[in-house]
């Protein structure tokens, strides 16, 4: 735990069960630990890699934290397996939390990358990304969240979600 907090970015994203509640939950878990500072507005998007499951409902979340990267990712995978994740890559899951950024930090180790490693090219982290987030600027390439987003050639059919 350090002295300082650091702002971090996590998605998170849910394409099993009650979608809706499992994002819900996960940031009330969340906020038991962090301070949840702003929410995005939750999307309906389309699975990426393996595209044959259920359509993912994702948001952005910023906090601030105490914690170092790697409790935060603790944190985070002890959430996920608290609302029924299993260890099963590509496979649906009640709730899948990805830390974005943490601070201006870049983090590479067995475990852990940070900024994650393939938010520059995902649509259903930069749209509701930029929405709470416009101007951060990626610690590595210098671009703000607004030019990546600007720079996909499709945003993969990510369309902000009404509830149902």
């Amino acid at each position: 735990m350090s002295d300082e907090s650091v702002v971090a970015y996590l998605g998170l994203g849910s394409n099993m069960g009650g979608r809706q509640q499992n994002l819900e939950r996960a940031i009330g878990f969340l906020s038991q630990r962090l301070k949840v500072v702003r929410v995005s507005s939750v999307y309906d998007t389309e699975p990426r890699g393996n595209v044959n499951q259920p359509r993912f409902l994702n948001l952005v979340c910023q906090v601030y934290t105490r914690l170092a990267s790697e409790a935060l990712l603790a944190l985070a995978k002890g959430i996920e397996y608290k609302l029924g994740r299993s260890d099963k890559s590509g496979a649906p899951r009640p709730i899948d939390i990805d830390i974005l950024f943490y601070g201006d930090h870049v983090v590479k180790t067995v475990e852990l990358v940070i900024p994650h490693p393939r938010l520059t090219e995902r649509a259903f982290v930069l749209v509701p990304l930029a929405e709470i987030a416009p101007d951060l600027a990626h610690p590595v390439n210098g671009q703000t969240v607004t030019e990546l987003l600007a720079g996909l050639t499709e945003t993969q059919d990510v369309l902000k979600w009404e509830g149902n």
